[in-house]
């Protein structure tokens, strides 16, 4: 007798090939047979009409305080991912001396808008070194498998202390020593790799520039080789410079060096102008190195609204002194009110310029309303301005008004960058090439202004079904990228497959039901802090290590998820 039996469904196994009807035996953690499967289980769940694939690997999140106080890892677990990559960005929580903590609390929280007051409470500091704060991960159970990199950011902090993020300061050939050191050790206690950031949009909760923003690629190169001679191991890094010299210098001398991966991350929409991100992956491609760009499924976008931490008012005089504190009820009604109205409508913001260097009039032809079912390519005329236009109206009225739809719970989306053409081709170009992975969901992070833990539900919805400004994606392609691929990257070659011998990670999903729903302000971080989530339809029954942990977006109860250690 198995232990679980998913019978008659439509099986996209992640390794690309086309979708088959199968039956999906499981005994303990692991598959045992895909095919026609004869004899009983202790449960059976009929999966005839939906599809059954593996779950996700999501490769780039920020769980690193949560993973301590949460079992269930959501919204990311709400979304198909059973295995969680965290320590992206050169930020994370280990190895630290203690006293140092609040550091890294306000590099994080500045870095991934995670409340600082939420990680100060919710975190119990039981670890000074990196192999000390694993083994605190391990011993807390939940929903899904996570894994994570040796933060450049910490490793600094501990080496090299108040100096770390001086721009003028490098380390000496002492404290280089010693930081090659701490990364060696992290791989070697289990890390999954090695993360660092070098981008101007980086910085702490203060305003000043991460550690290793300014790193020589002398230091880069020194921190990767702690990999060499390791079977494991991945150097992911944020980086303004993607294919410039300097850095491809020592980016090619670590892969010659330790025969280990890169990932990177674009950090401007000037990555995806030009097929800049493509020609990255293709050049690298053809020289024979691995290089693996990381690609979400649309532009990151900034989430307008009276629940976030961002809106075209918000620097308004009226609203700074009179509506600002007021809780959200009592905000929408003053505003609401005439006399309120005609005041903010009357008055200038003090914000001149956005970060994109856009004047605020402008930057409504970029934000759209969400509504109930959201539309992440929407065209033109449905942006605020372009609704504007058709109602003869200011921009900024129409603005007002949307923004009191439902309560105050209206939310706009506006891409950071990539969306002059009010279509996707120019993502769907790269997301094809075969070594960008997709990644980019910041789950966990972006408390305020970001609700992209959902992106391998986007990705397969928008790119497999809904799609209607250009060509779709083939769903076997989609999943072999979310699940095998990802899976891979990282060389867990024990998940993102439905095959004999393979953990049992799988969704089993009513495709015509999966539906994204408009992201919500919920209040359940330490603290009472505040997070922007994204609900989710469609998942009936989500499996992990052979137990199902969500059934029609319930909770079971299971936590049978692990701590991923890397070369185990």
């Amino acid at each position: 007798m198995h232990d679980l039996i998913i019978k008659r469904g439509t099986v996209i196994d992640g390794s690309g090939d086309a979708p088959r009807t199968a039956d999906i035996a499981i005994d303990g953690e692991k598959i045992v047979a895909v095919g026609r499967v004869e004899g009983s289980a202790r449960h059976t769940i009929d999966a005839a009409g939906a599809l059954v694939t593996p779950g996700w690997v999501d490769v780039h999140t920020h769980y690193d305080g949560q993973a301590t106080w949460d079992p269930l890892l959501a919204p990311s677990s709400w979304h198909g991912v059973t295995t969680a990559v965290m320590g992206n960005c050169g930020v994370g929580f280990a190895p630290v001396r203690p006293g140092a903590e609040q550091f890294l609390i306000e590099l994080m929280e500045g870095v991934e808008d995670i409340p600082g007051a939420a990680l100060a409470e919710g975190i119990d500091w039981q670890w000074e070194s990196f192999g000390e704060y694993l083994d605190a991960l391990d011993r807390k159970a939940r929903t899904i498998d996570i894994g994570t990199h040796v933060p450049h950011g910490a490793v600094r902090a501990y080496v090299m202390g108040d100096r770390c993020n001086d721009r003028d300061a490098q380390p000496t050939a002492a404290e280089l020593a010693a930081m090659q050191e701490e990364v060696r050790k992290g791989m070697l206690a289990g890390a999954l790799g090695f993360s660092s950031s070098r981008t101007w949009l980086h910085t702490d909760k203060k305003g000043v520039h991460v550690p290793g923003t300014f790193a020589g690629g002398d230091e880069m190169l020194a921190l990767g080789l702690a990999m060499k001679g390791l079977k494991h191991g991945v150097f992911e890094m944020v980086s303004d410079h993607l294919g410039g010299d300097e850095e491809w210098a020592w980016v090619k001398a670590f892969i010659r060096e330790t025969g280990r991966p890169v990932t990177l991350v674009a950090t401007s929409a000037a990555a995806y102008e030009n097929n800049k991100m493509y020609n990255i992956a293709e050049d690298a491609r053809r020289e024979g190195f691995e290089v693996r760009p990381q690609m979400a499924g649309r532009p990151t976008g900034v989430l307008h609204g009276l629940q976030s931490n961002f809106h075209v008012f918000l620097r308004h005089p009226t609203f700074m002194s009179e509506l600002a504190n007021l809780p959200l009820e009592a905000r929408v009604a003053r505003m609401r009110t005439p006399e309120t109205r005609a005041k903010l409508l009357s008055e200038t913001s003090s914000i001149t310029m956005t970060m994109l260097g856009v004047p605020l009039d402008k930057l409504l032809w970029q934000v759209f309303p969400l509504g109930e079912r959201p539309n992440y390519e929407p065209d033109r005329d449905q942006s605020v301005a372009g609704l504007a236009a058709k109602l003869g109206k200011s921009g900024f009225e129409v603005m007002y008004d949307l923004l009191l739809q439902h309560d105050g719970r209206e939310l706009f989306y506006q891409p950071l960058g990539g969306y002059q053409t009010y279509n996707f081709d120019n993502f769907r170009k790269s997301m094809e090439h075969p070594n960008v992975l997709f990644g980019l969901s910041d789950g966990g992070a972006h408390c305020g202004v970001i609700a992209d833990a959902g992106m391998a539900t986007f990705i397969l919805t928008h790119w497999g079904r809904d799609r209607v400004k250009g060509e779709r994606m083939p769903l076997e392609f989609l999943v072999r990228k979310l699940s095998r691929d990802t899976a891979l990257a990282y060389g867990l070659d024990d998940r993102g497959l439905l095959a004999a011998g393979k953990l049992a990670d799988i969704n089993v999903i009513d495709f015509d039901r999966l539906q994204l729903s408009r992201p919500e302000a919920i209040y359940d971080l330490p603290a009472g802090g505040r997070r922007l989530v994204q609900q989710v339809s469609g998942y009936s029954h989500i499996v992990k290590r052979g137990q199902t942990i969500f059934t029609d977006g319930q909770h079971t109860g299971a936590l049978p998820g692990r701590l991923v250690r890397g070369g185990v």
